[in-house]
């Protein structure tokens, strides 16, 4: 159940209008009262004698009978609950039962309390109501309704239990603000695939990404081709920032403008500048090539691996830092995923740009970030934005693979840790973020692991069995699981390789299997494959990696379809 308290209003009839209106979108059907200060009330919706001006005089009479200097200017307070999809459609009675709690848990008319303010809920739609009350009391005082959006969500948590309805999370007050209806349904009516307000946000968090400092990120916003105002004090300093989609406009065709710290909390330009204040500052930009400087990238490939590198050592810490650390990297991991969906090939940009969407609300919480222990993951950020688009094929290809592979279990320890913290809202946007990255990961594993998979089989028997004893002897644990899994043929090209690259295959792959838990991942071999070839500095695209000691034939491609994930806790080890 999700209650929200909108902006307070100042004319209680054009509220009344609303509700009992048709809806921008047709979608008000049979409006009706289902509870009141009084029960005889009047209701326009159900009694044909009963008119809008009618109930608006009746909620409207404690403000009036106030003098007028100490009427409040916005005095309409307006609150709607809705139900979860999934939930059962609930009568008439239940949503009173529901408006009636509402109002007392958030101050408007407290139980026992007869002097409250008078209140009416409006039901125009089987999974909603709205509940408009004026904020003056019978008595002349205004109602104590401070915290009434962090008091209407308890509430909602205890009428889900009594009312068997779906559970949600309970926030924290560090939630971006959400969309309006108005702003929702002006999205449907000119098509666009998201809110103006959320495309807003991700294309700032994007303009963030790996950047180093004001003039840059300002660069980087113009460049998306969004319009901006800057709050510049008398001093010439600058005090803050606006953005507006450019067809995006008002009533009078002006540009709709929001603040960075109304997008999200962490994107106003003080927060922003924090990001900025490690001790050691990031790579700039050699602004005659649009590339970093020393050590650049070579390529997409290039930064690809490197951000895998620092997203695993970033795994580690989340899993044993401290609490001021773990937070830095969680927001820095939000800037790796940014920059991988803004330059990600058009087979996994869908999947990764949700992945990133679902995941900027794992990266705020109520624990202070300790900024420069999280450079690392903020310069593979940078690298990922300035090395370009990447192509779907080859080693570009083969290491988004990998580096999804390595961010996935990123993702996961923040959902734990976020989960050990009790950040509920937290854990569950991380989760939702490893979803989608797993759809991802399939659709940028299937070539490269087909290609190994291919090599694999083509392995002599003796080189195979080499291989086998590789495995048992590193780990005997794990050895027949990996050895039955589709993945096995895919995991032996990948210890052929590290065998021929000069590495000891037994002690790399103990390496490999012994730093993160394995024993629940969907495909083992998949995890150790990516894990191996990174650790190597073997080519992600083994399809240019000579083949040792091959067999004459070639049977026909086998296809990977278990994603190399694990959906378990990442802190246990492989015993």
């Amino acid at each position: 159940m999700i209650p929200r308290v909108h902006e307070m209003g100042k004319r209680t009839i054009g509220l009344l209008y609303y509700l009992y209106g048709p809806g921008t979108h047709e979608e008000h059907i049979d409006p009706h009262l289902v509870a009141a200060w009084d029960s005889l009330a009047p209701d326009p919706g159900r009694h044909p004698d009963a008119t809008y001006e009618d109930l608006q005089r009746l909620l409207d009479q404690p403000v009036m009978a106030l003098p007028e200097s100490r009427r409040p200017t916005g005095h309409v307070w307006h609150l709607s609950v809705r139900a979860a999809p999934e939930d059962p459609v609930l009568t008439d009675d239940q949503w009173g039962d529901i408006a009636r709690r509402m109002v007392a848990a958030t101050g408007i008319a407290p139980d026992g309390d007869d002097a409250g303010c008078r209140w009416a809920a409006v039901r125009h739609a089987g999974d909603h109501i709205h509940i408009i009350a004026t904020v003056v009391r019978e008595d002349g005082r205004r109602a104590r309704i401070r915290k009434d959006g962090k008091r209407s969500q308890e509430e909602a948590r205890r009428i889900e239990i009594d009312y068997g309805l779906r559970r949600l999370n309970t926030g924290d007050g560090t939630a971006a603000k959400r969309p309006t209806s108005a702003e929702r349904h002006k999205a449907d009516r000119e098509g666009r695939e998201r809110p103006a307000r959320e495309e807003l946000r991700e294309t700032v968090r994007r303009a963030v990404a790996g950047a180093t400092s004001e003039k840059e990120f300002f660069d980087r916003l113009a460049a998306a081709g969004l319009l901006i105002r800057q709050r510049v004090a008398p001093s010439g300093d600058l005090l803050g920032y606006k953005v507006a989609l450019p067809d995006d406009r008002n009533d009078d065709q002006e540009p709709v403008f929001y603040a960075g710290s109304t997008l999200s909390p962490d994107l106003s330009l003080p927060r922003i500048r924090a990001r900025w204040s490690g001790d050691t500052p990031l790579q700039s930009p050699d602004t005659s090539s649009g590339q970093t400087t020393d050590p650049a990238p070579s390529g997409p490939a290039t930064a690809r691996r490197r951000a895998a590198t620092a997203a695993w050592q970033a795994v580690l810490v989340i899993d044993r830092g401290e609490d001021a650390q773990v937070a830095a990297h969680i927001t820095a991991a939000g800037e790796v995923l940014d920059a991988l969906a803004k330059t990600s090939a058009a087979h996994t940009r869908t999947e990764l740009r949700e992945a990133a969407f679902a995941f900027e609300r794992a990266t705020r919480s109520h624990i202070k970030a300790e900024r420069g222990h999280d450079r690392a993951l903020r310069q593979a950020a940078r690298e990922l934005v300035y090395s370009g688009p990447a192509l779907g094929r080859g080693e570009d290809g083969a290491t988004t693979a990998m580096l999804i592979d390595t961010v996935f279990f990123l993702v996961i320890a923040a959902a734990h840790w976020h989960a050990k913290k009790e950040h509920a809202q937290q854990a569950a946007a991380a989760r939702e973020a490893a979803e989608h990255l797993r759809a991802a990961y399939r659709a940028a594993a299937d070539i490269p692991l087909a290609v190994l998979y291919q090599r694999g089989r083509r392995l002599s028997q003796p080189l195979r069995r080499k291989q086998a004893a590789h495995l048992r002897q590193a780990v005997p644990e794990l050895a027949e699981q990996v050895l039955a899994e589709p993945g096995w043929y895919v995991l032996a090209a990948t210890l052929a390789d590290t065998e021929a690259a000069g590495h000891d295959p037994t002690a790399l792959l103990a390496e490999a299997a012994g730093r993160w838990e394995l024993q629940t991942a969907d495909s083992v071999s998949d995890v150790l494959v990516w894990r191996l070839r990174r650790m190597a500095d073997l080519p992600a695209d083994a399809s240019a990696v000579p083949q040792p000691n091959s067999s004459p034939t070639v049977p026909s491609a086998g296809r990977i379809t278990e994603p190399s994930m694990s959906r378990s806790d990442p802190r246990r080890r492989a015993k």
